[in-house]
């Protein structure tokens, strides 16, 4: 069978062969395979045909020699069918790959810190630079102590960790969601809480307390649900069963689609009767009927901070810090659509 110019009769293709079928000089290939930016963009694409051509593949552990870096980012999840999860991870596949990184993903079926630390050991013995943990909801410690050998940044909406946090700014987006339904003329806002052992909804559920306590308005026992379009359903049934509830404030999208579904059986007509906010902005809300005002969380961008600030960890130079982020929380919307007014007199 005949060769490609430039291959070796045994083993793979190397560098050199590289090199020679794209005319240019080795330390030229050395540079485009570990994304060097001394390259004109010809030049880097001939190299990249010429690899192509010949099915070279790199020497990860040759060019963690040459760079000090494997080229790899690691992640920790609790959840792959989480959406929210799910959108910070897509934003750091996608902002790993534009700068030249893979991704490895890890999943963790336990909340607790052992269980933490065996995912990140694990990717760091898959040689990552670097660890991403999305949602730690760690429930038996209150700070995670994970292995020092790679920089570890985490995506949650706490800043209590030890480590650097980014996350979304949980109570501002509570803030703008209570004081819309009091602004609007309501005495005081119902809420319909996700389940207990789950740190967002905790928070959630603490800022929509304060916020009410604050103002001066009544605290009503929350109605406690499971993330779920049906939870919220149950709930709102056991809500509505008075006449007082006026507005209602679910810590989450699917279960603010329960509660519409439950106003609709039982004649509440949203807004008029009853005002509904959610919190995500799931691509359905719009399409909710009526279409359902929101808390709009960008989780993408908390995926990029997360990227960024991890990245410049790991190519900061030895002995240098990487500079500290302005904000650590990005600020979430309020997106109004049909599901609040203000209620009748």
């Amino acid at each position: 069978m005949a060769r490609l110019p430039g291959t070796r009769a045994s083993g793979g293709p190397s560098m050199a062969d590289v090199a020679k079928l794209a005319g240019v000089s080795g330390q030229t290939v050395s540079r485009v395979v570990n994304g060097n930016d001394r390259v004109t963009a010809d030049t880097r694409l001939k190299v990249e045909t010429a690899m192509r051509q010949l099915g070279y593949r790199a020497n990860i552990a040759a060019r963690a020699l040459a760079t000090g870096r494997f080229g790899t980012i690691g992640v920790v999840m609790f959840n792959l069918s989480a959406v929210l999860n799910v959108c910070i991870l897509e934003a750091v596949v996608t902002g790993a790959q534009a700068r030249g990184y893979s991704v490895s993903v890890a999943m963790v079926d336990g909340p607790t810190e052992k269980d933490i630390r065996a995912a990140v050991r694990g990717l760091t013995d898959r040689a990552v630079d670097g660890v991403i943990v999305i949602e730690a909801r760690v429930l038996d410690t209150p700070q995670l102590h994970l292995p020092e050998e790679v920089p570890v940044v985490i995506a949650d909406s706490r800043a209590a960790h030890r480590h650097p946090t980014f996350g979304m700014d949980e109570a501002a987006g509570v803030r703008a969601a209570v004081d819309h339904l009091l602004g609007l003329g309501h005495a005081t806002v119902h809420h319909v809480a996700g389940p207990t052992g789950s740190n967002p909804a905790q928070r959630r559920r603490a800022a929509w307390q304060r916020l009410l306590k604050r103002s001066g308005r009544a605290v009503p026992p929350p109605a406690v649900g499971d993330w779920s379009p049906q939870s919220g359903y149950d709930a709102a049934r056991r809500l509505l069963a008075g006449d007082d509830v006026s507005a209602v404030f679910a810590a989450n999208d699917q279960m603010a689609a329960g509660v519409l579904r439950a106003a609709a059986e039982l004649g509440r007509k949203v807004p008029d009767d009853l005002s509904v906010v959610g919190f995500d902005d799931l691509d359905f809300t719009p399409f909710l009927a009526p279409p359902l005002t929101t808390v709009r969380q960008d989780l993408a961008a908390v995926g990029r901070r997360c990227l960024e600030h991890l990245i410049a960890r790991i190519e900061a130079p030895p002995g240098i810090e990487a500079a500290q982020p302005a904000s650590r929380f990005v600020r979430p919307e309020l997106v109004i659509r049909a599901s609040t007014a203000p209620p009748r007199r």
